[in-house]
């Protein structure tokens, strides 16, 4: 194929900033892990915060000022490793989030789930003119104050100083409740529902 000999495992990162809570569903580290097992490959996503023990969205230059590095591909090589000893049986997509601390100073893993919530929203966008550049601007980010995440979540461990380790599951179809509406439009325009499944 257009890559050559056939892989076993896709690793998509490390990322600048944790992929936390809503970010998991926009994230282009995590989109890479996840197209991978679409293809029947497993995928690991590895992701750093920024900024000491925080996970919140900071301009390129913040974000990567004091990025510790080496402690984010020691843990990805690491679940690398774990992974090549034990493959498993069907392709997984994997979310790994790292403090930006040093190793000795992580205070472990959790296995966690994906916040409903981010740990810091933005408040306000503003665009200011760059000097020199016809219609070009720079988009001014200010963030709101941080959220207390529970420690089950990939935030909460990322903000506790713990390796958050996210097993994603696939898109699935949920039941639906008060959508008559739009199956009577679709309805009037199309015909009746194809009945495939309950």
């Amino acid at each position: 194929g257009l890559y050559g000999d056939p892989f076993d495992l896709v690793v998509s990162g490390i990322n600048p900033g944790a992929n936390v809570g809503r970010a998991v569903y926009h994230s282009g580290t995590v989109g890479a892990a996840i197209t991978a097992r679409n293809g029947g490959i497993s995928g690991i996503a590895v992701s750093q915060a920024v900024i000491g023990f925080g996970v919140e969205g900071q301009g390129w230059d913040d974000a990567v000022k004091g990025q510790k590095w080496h402690t984010a591909a020691a843990i990805a090589a690491t679940v690398v490793d774990g992974f090549i000893a034990n493959k498993p049986a069907e392709p997984i997509v994997l979310n790994v989030n790292v403090p930006n601390l040093e190793i000795e100073e992580l205070k472990g893993w959790r296995r966690t789930s994906v916040g409903h919530i981010v740990p810091q929203a933005m408040a306000r966008a503003e665009m200011e003119a760059k000097e020199g550049y016809e219609d070009s601007y720079y988009v001014r980010m200010t963030y709101g104050g941080t959220t207390q995440m529970a420690p089950h979540t990939d935030g909460g461990a990322v903000e506790n100083g713990e390796v958050s380790v996210t097993y994603l599951s696939r898109f699935d179809d949920v039941a639906h409740h008060g959508t008559d509406e739009i199956h009577n439009a679709l309805t009037g325009i199309v015909g009746s529902q194809n009945m495939l499944h309950s």
